[in-house]
């Protein structure tokens, strides 16, 4: 990377996954998302959000019988200790490691960690560093 200035929110609306047991996948979302600061947002029949990510069964009226395949994605992190926290909670919650807590070569100050979900997709929250937001989050209204 060759910028010290990231712009994000701009280019995923939303994230869908489906997944093979929507309560394992609930139980795991829940327990990761809270170390990050982010409550699943509501839920229906065969699936679940929080944030721009939407979680289904192969059943949901959404998925059309299919699951996704494998993904990779990161969350954002406040700071190194919610990276921490993010990796204890995921293997509680039925998570599998995929790389521990620590510094990454990408660039100076990512700290990272990375788990597999409970349909093997590999979750990564990341801390960058040092950084100055110009605001928590972007605030849609319709």
């Amino acid at each position: 990377m060759e910028t010290n200035e990231l712009h994000r929110g701009r280019l995923i609306d939303h994230l869908q996954l489906v997944v093979r047991d929507l309560e394992a996948s609930r139980r795991f979302y829940a327990a990761v998302l809270d170390t990050l600061g982010v409550p699943i947002g509501g839920s229906g029949d065969g699936w679940f959000w929080a944030d721009e990510l939407f979680i289904s069964s192969a059943g949901s009226e959404a998925a059309q019988g299919q699951l996704t395949g494998r993904h990779h994605f990161a969350f954002q992190a406040r700071d190194r200790a919610a990276v921490d926290a993010f990796h204890r909670a995921a293997l509680a919650a039925g998570g599998s490691d995929n790389g521990a807590p620590g510094e990454r070569p990408y660039h100076p100050g990512y700290y990272a960690a990375f788990v597999l979900d409970p349909d093997g997709n590999n979750i990564e929250a990341v801390h960058h560093g040092d950084a100055r937001r110009s605001a928590p989050s972007v605030h849609i209204t319709f």
